[in-house]
């Protein structure tokens, strides 16, 4: 899905880069990361734009500074969360100017969305295979990263690949999660996915929109 219109923005570590995926009469928002090593192209984040684009949101997939600077070790988390903040920010006060903003991505995405759902005001959170430990770590609790994911205070949806090796994150109150099958990649179940990013967004639409449609 090709997005209308590029920007970079600038951020304290670097340029970033917003990609926009306006929906017609938009009644929210919603603005997506990448993975630690992958980008925006990345198919479950293209299925989930369709979607949300399709149900009257409009869509931001952002590019971290550095990935925009050509690099594929991702940042430190601490840099990340900046960086996000301010595209945020940004976002705000331009092209999303107005319409509330539910957050989200895939993997450290996701990550850096949850640990940020606060500081944007966030009116929701969507990750996509939510990395809940390193692979082969499930049983060593200081390699746990559901605590990022226990703090986030809006409503949640989780959509985790049943053989992902980062784990499979509880269901928890005001989080949902929906289990496909498939791995981390989310490809083996496309149709699932959409299905579960429409049903949550049809419920964030009853919350969010005026007419409460």
């Amino acid at each position: 899905m090709e997005p209308t219109e590029v920007l970079e923005i600038a951020t304290t570590h670097g340029p970033g880069r917003a990609h926009h995926h306006p929906a017609p009469d938009p009644w929210a928002a919603l603005v997506l990361g990448h993975g630690a090593g992958g980008g925006v192209g990345a198919p479950d984040l293209q299925a989930a734009t369709a979607t949300a684009v399709g149900a009257g949101v409009s869509v931001v997939l952002t590019e971290q500074p550095y990935r925009v600077a050509g690099r594929r070790a991702p940042a430190p988390a601490r840099q990340l969360d900046t960086a996000w903040r301010e595209m945020l920010t940004a976002l705000r006060d331009g092209w999303l100017s107005g319409l509330p903003v539910l957050v989200g991505g895939r993997s450290s995405g996701a990550r850096v969305a949850c640990r940020t759902a606060d500081d944007v005001a966030a009116s929701g959170v969507l990750c996509l295979a939510f990395p809940v430990h390193p692979p082969g770590k499930g049983d060593d609790p200081s390699k746990s990263r559901l605590p990022e994911l226990d703090g986030v205070g809006v409503p949640t949806l989780v959509v985790q690949g049943e053989r992902d090796p980062f784990g499979m994150p509880p269901d928890a109150p005001g989080r949902a999660v929906v289990r496909l099958r498939g791995d981390h990649s989310l490809k083996g179940d496309m149709p699932g996915l959409r299905d579960a990013v429409g049903h949550w967004l049809d419920q964030r639409s009853r919350e969010l929109r005026p007419d409460g449609r």
